[in-house]
């Protein structure tokens, strides 16, 4: 689920998302800002046990400066190649659970607020994988569910020798509206890509149909065009002089090669 409810903010910030930078002026993002009012609900986006509430959630030990602010962390029934996830609620004005209680989808845990490291109310969500640690996130537009009838873009952008390039702007225009979006590869450690896309840009939120992308690779615009399929992450990869290749999404390699049950 979306961790604010639907009737207030609930997408990611456009200019910082996961793996940015807000153009060097911040370290890297290893979250999205969902830029809800004050007060909006923040709500559990699956079952599980919270693991954490409170201040101290960097550190792990009670710090009223934390950069995280009141927070909260949650451990749920569920997880991936027998990794544990966890998702984190940042910046609350209040906070309404405690440490070891069980919570259920969709249960208000909290509201948005602009305690520790924040410019104004807003809330930051990440999803980790296997350890609830700041270098254990995900990017959280892959995980949370598009609007229905909306899909999801991924991709690796890179140079031609396949190394990925960093802090790279890549543009995003709808063939239909006419309307860009636009997002940056990710910045240098601190985030990782997901286990099977291995992908150094996403972006959420598209309404399906036909789409333009374009990266300026040395100095130079390349584009390609795509169809965004609803409730699907549709990928695609960039190698430098080579252009674009739009590849079918990659299945977990489980599913590739399935284990033999006999």
């Amino acid at each position: 689920m979306r961790p604010i409810p639907s009737g207030d903010v609930n997408w990611a910030h456009p200019l910082y998302r996961y793996g940015n930078t807000y153009f060097g002026e911040e370290s890297v993002h290893t979250g999205v800002d969902l830029g809800a009012d004050r007060d909006a609900p923040v709500v559990a986006v699956a079952d599980g046990e919270v693991v954490w509430a409170g201040y101290g959630l960097y550190t792990g030990t009670r710090d009223l400066s934390d950069p995280y602010g009141l927070a909260i962390a949650i451990r749920h029934d569920f997880g991936y190649r027998d990794q544990v996830l966890y998702t984190v609620y940042a910046h609350l004005g209040d906070v309404y659970v405690w440490m070891g209680q069980r919570v259920t989808a969709g249960e208000e845990i909290g509201v948005v607020g602009d305690t520790g490291h924040a410019s104004g109310p807003h809330l930051h969500f990440e999803v980790r994988v296997g350890e609830n640690r700041y270098y254990a996130s995900r990017n959280p537009e892959l995980w949370i569910v598009p609007p229905e009838g909306w899909g999801v873009l991924a991709g690796q952008i890179l140079d031609t020798a396949g190394r990925p390039i960093l802090d790279n702007e890549v543009t995003v225009r709808s063939l239909e509206t006419g309307r860009r979006w636009e997002a940056w590869t990710y910045a240098d450690q601190t985030v990782n890509g997901d286990d099977v896309l291995a992908e150094n840009v996403a972006l959420a939120d598209l309404p399906a149909g036909p789409y333009e992308i374009t990266v300026v690779y040395y100095q130079r615009s390349r584009s390609a065009s795509l169809w965004v399929s609803p409730g699907q992450t549709n990928f695609f990869v960039f190698r430098g002089s080579r252009g674009f290749t739009i590849e079918p999404t990659p299945p977990p390699p489980d599913l590739v090669h399935p284990p033999d049950l006999q």
